[in-house]
């Protein structure tokens, strides 16, 4: 199936951008990649009447440290973070993220801006930018505004994005010298969706955490205040204290009613908290 016919328009500035999708209003659709949008178009899942192409914009690839936080602009690439091309405040965790998404020529065109934006619960920078407590800063003609990655996702396939707004920004806080990182995912082979994610950033010495559960058919599950997992602690013995029963528990509330895949994500999340503790 081929897409439907649609307009496109490329371009210089964002201004432009924002006078585009006001005239279009929810009739346009952004492209960065197309990694995500591609398919659907392929597939008729949308058929917008216009495409507007923001991979010229130069001010949506800068990337900055500013103080303790990082900010890349949305047309970073998976492969700029992969190749080390951007400076490192996660001590390697995003780098490691950004490897292990699908394939290199998927790798080579998406961007994390579009990422974040498709909202697809099995998207792997949806589950680790929260649990790097990752903001966004979303902006239209109007202005800007931020927004933390825990409320940008609302559900499946739905963001916060108002019309007319794009992610102009990812801001990512250095990781503490103390905190360990661990990352997992489930899928049935390489480059495929993952049916499951587990990410955990710990801090023992701070006797804080904050946990995803991603991949379930709703937004990810954000857990920011996870000593409950932990025997009601956070200790250097995380490890050894992880609790999947309460996990189970988590899961349940948060709509996942097949036990089977209850138990994947607990084992999976479980995998995470290996590697944290590795």
């Amino acid at each position: 199936m081929k897409p439907a016919p649609f307009g496109y328009e490329r371009p210089r500035d964002l201004q432009a951008v924002f006078a585009l999708l006001g005239e279009a209003k929810a009739s346009a659709k952004i492209i960065a990649g197309g990694q995500s949008l591609g398919p659907m178009l392929n597939l008729r899942l949308v058929e917008p009447q216009l495409i507007v192409d923001i991979t010229g914009l130069a001010e949506l690839k800068q990337v900055e440290r500013r103080g303790d936080e990082l900010v890349l602009g949305a047309c970073i690439t998976h492969a700029d973070v992969e190749d080390g091309r951007i400076p490192d405040v996660t001590r390697g965790a995003m780098q490691r993220v950004a490897g292990n998404i699908a394939y290199r020529a998927v790798r080579n065109r998406g961007t994390v801006g579009g990422s974040v934006s498709h909202a697809d619960p099995a998207a792997d920078w949806v589950s680790a930018l929260s649990a790097l407590g990752a903001k966004l800063t979303l902006r239209s003609r109007a202005g800007a505004r931020m927004v933390a990655m825990d409320d940008f996702i609302v559900g499946a396939l739905e963001s916060a994005l108002h019309d007319g707004e794009i992610v102009e920004t990812i801001h990512v806080p250095a990781m503490p010298a103390s905190a360990h990182w661990g990352y997992a995912k489930s899928c049935r082979k390489t480059g495929e969706f993952a049916h499951a994610i587990g990410a955990i950033l710990i801090d023992p010495s701070a006797a804080t955490a904050r946990v995803v559960i991603g991949a379930i058919d709703s937004a990810p599950v954000v857990i920011t205040n996870a000593a409950e997992l932990f025997g009601g602690r956070i200790a250097g013995d995380y490890k050894d204290r992880f609790d999947a029963r309460v996990a189970d528990v988590l899961l349940a509330k948060a709509g996942v009613s097949n036990a089977a895949h209850r138990h994947i994500h607990v084992n999976v999340l479980k995998r995470a908290v290996g590697e944290a503790a590795a």
